[in-house]
């Protein structure tokens, strides 16, 4: 069995059902979820004049190759509305593939280790969460120090769903 981490998010619509969604067709179509971290609304990454993102980190295991994972991502993030338009731009949903095993792929369409991860607090702040002592095969750091190291201040806060109201 292969072990991935997927950071998952989404910045439009109805945020938590949409992750909620991802989730449960990630469980279908990937593979058994092993660990989540916990849900963050973080800052716009990029394009900053949009709404906030809810992230999540995901560790799985499966039985899919590199290949297969980002082709069923793609189809998940398809099939719950996401268009691609602008680069860095409002979905409904987005599901990057962010370690796979301690494989180092280099292809034009698949890159592993995710080349931005080490960048980006939206990212190591949940991965940090449940795989801190994880090391990164191309920069020789855990991601505790990742986090530690990284130049990105955009917000990354522990998300509270919102209350139901009764009427």
């Amino acid at each position: 069995m292969n072990g991935i981490y997927l950071v998952i998010g989404g910045n439009m619509g109805d945020r938590e059902l949409f992750l909620s969604k991802s989730l449960a067709e990630i469980a279908a179509y990937i593979g058994e979820i092993v660990q989540l971290s916990t849900v963050y609304e973080t800052a716009s990454w990029g394009n900053t004049d949009q709404r906030a993102f809810l992230n999540q980190v995901v560790y799985v295991k499966s039985a899919l190759s590199a290949k297969e994972v980002l082709a069923t991502c793609l189809q998940i993030e398809q099939r719950m509305g996401r268009v691609r338009e602008e680069k860095w731009g409002s979905r409904t949903i987005d599901i990057d593939l962010l370690f796979f095993n301690h494989e180092l792929i280099e292809e034009e369409d698949l890159k592993i280790p995710h080349p931005f991860l080490h960048q980006r607090r939206f990212v190591l702040v949940p991965m940090n969460e449940i795989a801190s002592t994880l090391s990164h095969p191309v920069l020789h750091k855990t991601i505790r120090e990742l986090l530690h190291d990284c130049e990105d201040t955009l917000p990354v806060i522990r998300y509270e769903p919102q209350k139901q109201h009764l009427h």
